[in-house]
């Protein structure tokens, strides 16, 4: 572990506090979870592969203050992998690619698409890739491996910061770091304080095909009389609240007239009653027997 690379060990610790923040009891009911799960998605696994497939660093980045040793020195190394900002393109590129793709094998799985699956796979490739990355790296020579020049960023940047050329650098400096806090405080203000979502209830019918699936199809159309037939009753809650239901249970005789119903007689068969939390889902199997006859009886 000392040996790792600063980049891929960074990239070793975001997978595990990744993980820390979905799936510990307190952490992942807080904004953190968004933010990390976001940053690792996007990112990371795509970062991984790209290290995996590129341990060497690649051409010396000249101007701006980005200039390597190689290019300091005038010493010329053989390079043949990607080096800063087309790594991180790179990465997001393929982060794009990799994640759709596990999840398209997960979808022929037992597991599916789910979080946990998901969470758990993305994390292996990611660490195999780091695995690999990091053998790669340590068979190259010390001189050809790709390293993330942290020192030379920073002292770039703070000389860019501190010591600009002139006025206009100046200005153009302090415009870039408002902008930036502006959009950091943006960003988490939307995490930390998540606007509501559209409240409703879905109520519906469904049956039972061959398969044993829940189906909202072949509703019984005529039956005999005393004879009775099954419908489910389903109630998904999305008010965000724990909510109290009734179903009413009514067999109507109607006439049609053009577009419009008319109920000329009503007769409640039942009357059920359930209490749900927010995201919870019910399905109630309800066998009924009409008791009035004709050809216009209805039951809603």
């Amino acid at each position: 572990m000392r040996n790792l690379p600063a980049d891929l060990a960074a990239l070793l610790a975001m997978v595990v506090t990744t993980n820390v923040t979905v799936f510990a009891p307190v952490i992942r009911a807080t904004p953190l979870r968004i933010v990390f799960g976001l940053a690792f998605v996007l990112f990371v696994p795509g970062y991984a592969f790209v290290a995996a497939l590129y341990p060497m660093a690649g051409e010396p980045v000249v101007g701006a203050g980005f200039e390597s040793a190689d290019a300091a020195s005038g010493t010329d190394s053989v390079r043949s992998g990607p080096d800063g900002l087309e790594r991180i393109v790179l990465s997001l590129g393929l982060g794009l690619a990799v994640v759709p793709l596990v999840g398209l094998v997960l979808n022929f799985t037992p597991w599916g698409i789910r979080l946990v699956p998901i969470a758990i796979a993305l994390s292996g490739v990611t660490l195999v890739s780091i695995a690999v990355a990091a053998v790669r790296r340590w068979n190259l020579p010390v001189d050809e491996r790709f390293r993330v020049p942290y020192r030379e960023w920073i002292a770039a940047g703070r000389a860019t910061a501190l010591k600009p050329n002139t006025r206009a650098d100046a200005a153009v400096n302090a415009v870039l770091a408002i902008s930036i806090l502006i959009a950091v405080g943006s960003v988490g203000y939307a995490v930390a304080v998540p606007q509501p979502s559209e409240q409703f209830s879905a109520v519906y019918l469904l049956t039972e095909d061959d398969d044993g699936a829940l189906v909202a199809d072949d509703f019984p159309t005529e039956f005999v009389s005393g004879e009775s037939g099954e419908l489910i009753l389903g109630i998904d809650n999305n008010e965000h609240r724990t909510t109290e239901y009734t179903v009413v249970v009514v067999e109507q005789n109607v006439s049609v007239d053009g577009n419009e119903t008319v109920v000329h007689d009503q007769r409640e068969l039942e009357r059920l009653e359930t209490r749900l939390s927010h995201d919870e889902t019910w399905h109630h199997p309800y066998e009924f027997e009409p008791t009035m006859t004709g050809e216009n009886v209805r039951v809603a």
